[in-house]
């Protein structure tokens, strides 16, 4: 049985590494992680380990433009 036309707008895909690299608060801000958590921490104290973990907001205007044309649905998921 053929497939029927869809009517309206295509859906957008998502990119998956910046989905999984960003989230958004529920103020809206973009958060990102840190570089540098893959590998080859041992010797570092664990002082410097635990700011790892934290997030820092995305400041530049261009990045958080790439960043919602990349991942266009990421604030819609966050309100749910």
């Amino acid at each position: 049985m053929p497939r029927k036309p869809r009517e309206g707008k295509f859906k957008m895909k998502t990119h998956k590494a910046t989905a999984k690299r960003f989230k958004m608060t529920g103020s809206g801000k973009i958060m990102r992680t840190k570089i540098g958590k893959g590998h080859l921490r041992r010797r570092t104290p664990d002082r410097t380990k635990r700011l790892f973990e934290r997030m820092l907001p995305v400041k530049t205007r261009g990045i958080r433009k790439k960043v919602r044309r990349l991942a266009p649905y990421m604030d819609k998921n966050k309100k749910k």
